[in-house]
C-alpha cells in the first residue's frame, strides 16, 4: 500500500476527531466569568486530550516517516489506533461533565489504555517491519513512549491510576496531563530532523 495515502487518511481522521472535541465546547449560558468556570471541567479535560492527541500524531508522524512501505497488517493496525482514538471525544465530553465521578474517568483511563495498546501494537509491528533495516527499527524502539508502555511499569502505573481514582476521581485527568506532558517533552531528540529520513 502507498504510505501517504494511509498518512493523508491518518491525518483526515485526527482532524475529524480535534474537531468533534471542539465542537463539544458550549457557549456559556450568562455573560459572566462565572459561566465560564462553570465549564472548567470540561475546558481541562479538553485540554488533556488535545496535548494528548498532539503528542500521539507527531510520534506516529515520525515512525511513518522512518517506514518504507505499508503491509497489510499495519494498515489494520492503524486502523484500529484510529478506532480508540475516536472514542476519546465521547471519554472527553463524560469526564468533562461529570469530573468527580468514577465511571466516566474510569472510561477514560480505559479508552487511553486501549488508545495506548493499539498503538504499541502498531509500533511494534513498524519496527518488526523494518528489522532488516537496522537503525530505523531501533529509532522507534529507542522512543520514550515505546519503551515506557512496553515495559511492567505502564500496567502497574495504570492500575494505580484506577485505584486512585476510586478515592479521588480527578486526579485521573491530571495524572493523564502529566504523563502525557511526559510523553511530549520526551520526544525522540532527532524527530525534529524528519526530511533526513525522506528518501
Amino acid at each position: 500500500m502507498n504510505k501517504s495515502r494511509l498518512e493523508a487518511f491518518t491525518d483526515a481522521v485526527i482532524a475529524i476527531i480535534v474537531t468533534i472535541m471542539v465542537l463539544e465546547l458550549k457557549v456559556p449560558e450568562s455573560p459572566t466569568f462565572e459561566a465560564i468556570f462553570e465549564k472548567a471541567p470540561y475546558f481541562f479535560a479538553y485540554i488533556v486530550s488535545s496535548f494528548f492527541i498532539g503528542v500521539a500524531w507527531y510520534n506516529h508522524h515520525y515512525m511513518f516517516t522512518l517506514s518504507k512501505h505499508i503491509t497489510k497488517k499495519i494498515y489494520w493496525l492503524n486502523n484500529l489506533w484510529l478506532f480508540s482514538m475516536s472514542l476519546i471525544p465521547v471519554a472527553t465530553a463524560w469526564v468533562g461533565e461529570f469530573v468527580n465521578d468514577r465511571d466516566p474517568e474510569i472510561f477514560y483511563l480505559l479508552i487511553f489504555a486501549f488508545w495506548s495498546y493499539a498503538y504499541l501494537f502498531l509500533s511494534k509491528a513498524l519496527a518488526n517491519q523494518l528489522e532488516n533495516d537496522g537503525g530505523p527499527a531501533e529509532k522507534i524502539r529507542r522512543m520514550f513512549i515505546y519503551r515506557f508502555m512496553n515495559s511492567i511499569w505502564y500496567p502497574v502505573i495504570l492500575v494505580i491510576m484506577i485505584i486512585i481514582v476510586f478515592v479521588f476521581p480527578p486526579i485521573g485527568l491530571l495524572i493523564g496531563l502529566i504523563e502525557v506532558i511526559v510523553n511530549g517533552i520526551k520526544t525522540t531528540p532527532d524527530s525534529d530532523q524528519l526530511d533526513e529520513f525522506i528518501d
